[in-house]
């Protein structure tokens, strides 16, 4: 129910992030790197994780590898928050549907993993989804293939670290929030910042650190107790959310629009269908 929980909370995050139009995406990413900080080290110190957290300071390698994946989750933060704020929360959702058939095709050509019949024709799918959007609609989807790609590569070398997701997550915030911390200081006493404005935007960009850690928080709770075949299927309410989200906010979604998606939502069918008879094989293999 947890890991539930976090999906919806990353799903309907677009909501939250619209009440902060009022800023840049620029200026929110700052705040969201400093104030996840002070959240997540409540959450170790809760966890009794502070200790193993500051012994990561004597790996020189997972340091350097936990700086090259706080650039790459910074980047994708910001251009989510931008295509929120710019009214293109229909290609963040495309974005995030596309993620997993993208984790598929890089463990094939990366990681060598086996690519089976069903997960080739998953992949198919998704490249006429995208080639379609670039036909029929006219437009590269190129803010959902960053996303996807960013987050893609967050994922795959986030693996190679074997470090606490909770741990890793308040060091890739901690080595972004120092240079942040120290560009809203010229942001806020110029003419550009927004946090002295008034309460209400002091305290909504002050959330955002909670916004950043509480889907992660309430993922790693309610992993523990759940399949993997069950988290697999779990990741799709993200994007349905925002998909939801987009509809709701009146952005343009034109027949050519649906056919990508159709074509997008058959490969995570098959993608789907797949990852469980996967699991089930398994089940049966260990009986």
């Amino acid at each position: 129910m947890t890991a539930l929980a976090g999906y919806a909370v990353w799903g309907l995050s677009p909501i939250f992030y619209k009440l902060l139009a009022f800023a840049s995406a620029a200026e929110i990413v700052l705040h969201r790197a400093v104030w996840s900080v002070p959240a997540l080290l409540i959450i170790l110190w809760m966890a009794r994780r502070v200790g193993p957290a500051m012994a990561v300071l004597k790996d020189r390698r997972a340091l350097m590898m936990l700086g090259f994946t706080a650039l790459v989750i910074g980047s994708n933060w910001w251009l989510f928050i931008f295509a929120v704020n710019d009214g293109r929360v229909l290609e963040v959702s495309l974005g995030y549907f596309i993620n997993p058939l993208m984790n598929v095709a890089v463990g094939v050509f990366i990681a060598h993993e086996r690519f089976g019949r069903w997960r080739a024709v998953a992949v198919g799918l998704a490249a006429l989804g995208v080639a379609n959007q670039i036909i029929t609609v006219g437009e590269l989807p190129l803010i959902a293939l960053v996303l996807a790609g960013t987050f893609t590569i967050y994922g795959y070398v986030r693996k190679t670290i074997a470090v606490d997701g909770r741990i890793g997550l308040f060091w890739e915030t901690a080595i972004l929030a120092v240079p942040s911390f120290i560009a809203l200081m010229f942001v806020e006493t110029g003419s550009g910042g927004h946090f002295f404005t008034g309460p209400q935007a002091a305290l909504l960009l002050i959330l955002t650190g909670p916004m950043t850690v509480a889907p992660l928080l309430l993922f790693i709770l309610g992993a523990r107790g759940v399949s993997f075949a069950t988290l697999g299927l779990l990741q799709f309410l993200a994007p349905t959310l925002q998909f939801i989200v987009a509809l709701a906010y009146g952005e343009t979604f034109t027949l050519g629009h649906l056919v990508t998606f159709v074509l997008i939502w058959s490969g995570l069918a098959v993608f789907a269908l797949d990852l469980l008879n996967s699991h089930r094989k398994a089940q049966r293999e260990t009986s």
